[in-house]
Order: structure tokens, then C-alpha cells, then sequence
């Protein structure tokens, strides 16, 4: 994918559900996988051209695992120009070492986003950026329907009332293949997840299992993101069609 067709998708993303306003200071949340940094790539070329002025800083809540080494994303942002700030916590720790957690998914992920959160309302932000892309947002939907047993994924914009914070997803119409396409086109400075588990959960499950599906009935993906996006789903935002 080429950076031309990856700010179109995001500009869709951003003009149908309004996700960027003036005067906006957007902090992008970056973990230095494939997913963050194009994400960062896509708001720093929409900040170019987009007619809504808004400012653009980026964010890592390190973890905790000492294999990780930021230093090439530390590098990219000061090529691209953009603010950036590691915040270091001991989750890793907590999580394996002091809590010995079995299935670690769930409580891990609420103490990064609070821990990023916070850091971001320090930073001056009004919003922050979620690289989450259609493949997440459609395996989101699979797993809500198995294992909770109900129709839902998370939004494409969220205001977070006790934060005075919104969430913003711009990558909600790029597809993952096409992400891949992109870090290997530009050579993007992925920093590897070092989670024992990676690869081994439910989320993983359901990616394969909306390939088998989209494989048996071709189209399947797409369509389950159509009823998604088609589904009232509560907390969606009113989608309103950018024709430019």
C-alpha cells in the first residue's frame, strides 16, 4: 500500500465520523508495532493538507521489558518532526512476576490505557489516537458475539468523560494486509513484542478464524463489516458519508 491510498482511507475514516476538529492536539499512541506506525505516518501526512489545523504528538507506555528498545522509533519521530514520549512502568512485572496472571490480556490492557491516558492529559492532549484497523474492529465484533453474546466493537470515536479525553480510531478502514504491505514498503522500525503470550490468545483465535471464513465464503470479512457498520451498535457515533 502506498502512502497516497493509506491518508485516503484515513481521511474517510476522519470526514465520516468527525474525528478531527480544529485546533485538535492529537497524541498517537505508538507500541512500535506495524499498526502504530503507520497510524503515525497517516496523521502526520493528513496534518500536511487537511483543512482543520491540528497539532500531533506521539506517546509509548514502555512496559516494562527490558528486550525493548525504542531508539529507531525515537529516531523516525524526530525525522517526521513530532514530539515523543516514553513513559516507563513496571506492568510486565506485575503482570508475570508479582500477580503471576494466567490470562494477563484483559488487565493489561487497562493498565496501559490508563497509564497512557494520563500521561497523554499531561502532554496537553484533547485526543488520542487508537491504531486499530478494520481487521481488529471486525474481530472484536467475533469475539463480543462468542464469548460475551452480544453484537458489538468498539467505536470509531469515544469521549472519555472521566478523562475529558476522546479516543479516535483513523485506521478503522485499512485493512491489516494492507498495513503489512505498508511497513514493508517504507521499512518501518518495528520494535518486537517481547509478551510471552503474543500469538497465543483469544484475539489471535478469532484472527483466524474470520480467515477461515472470509476462505470458505468469499466476501464473509467484508460483509461482517458492513452489518458493523450498518448495526446501530450503541456508542457509534452518527456516520455521516464524505463524497469530495
Amino acid at each position: 500500500m502506498k502512502l497516497q491510498q493509506l491518508l485516503s482511507q484515513t481521511r474517510k475514516a476522519v470526514d465520516e465520523y468527525q474525528m478531527i476538529e480544529e485546533g485538535d492536539h492529537i497524541a498517537v499512541g505508538i507500541s512500535g508495532g506495524k499498526d502504530s506506525l503507520t497510524l503515525l505516518y497517516a496523521l502526520h501526512g493528513l496534518k500536511r493538507f487537511y483543512p482543520k489545523k491540528f497539532e500531533l504528538s506521539a506517546i509509548t507506555v514502555d512496559l516494562g521489558y527490558s528486550e525493548c528498545d525504542f531508539t529507531p522509533v525515537i529516531k523516525l519521530c524526530e525525522e517526521l518532526e513530532v514530539p515523543y514520549r516514553i513513559v516507563p512502568t513496571d506492568i510486565a512485572y506485575i503482570l508475570f512476576e508479582e500477580r503471576k496472571e494466567s490470562n494477563p490480556c484483559s488487565l493489561c490492557a487497562k493498565m496501559r490505557k490508563g497509564s497512557l491516558n494520563q500521561a497523554v492529559k499531561e502532554m496537553g492532549c484533547n485526543k488520542v489516537a487508537y491504531a486499530h484497523h478494520k481487521d481488529d474492529i471486525i474481530e472484536t465484533m467475533l469475539l463480543s458475539l462468542l464469548f460475551e453474546g452480544r453484537f458489538y466493537s468498539f467505536s470509531p470515536k469515544t469521549y472519555l468523560d472521566r478523562m475529558d479525553l476522546t479516543v479516535i480510531r483513523p485506521m478503522m478502514f485499512v485493512e491489516e494486509a494492507d498495513v503489512i504491505g505498508f511497513k514493508n514498503k517504507y521499512q518501518l522500525p518495528v520494535v518486537t513484542s517481547r509478551c510471552p503470550i503474543d500469538g497465543y490468545t483469544k484475539r489471535q483465535y478469532a484472527k483466524e478464524l474470520v480467515k477461515k471464513l472470509n476462505y470458505e465464503h468469499p466476501g464473509a470479512k467484508q460483509r461482517m463489516f458492513t452489518a458493523i457498520l450498518n448495526g446501530n451498535i450503541k456508542g457509534w457515533p452518527e456516520r455521516v458519508p464524505h463524497v469530495r
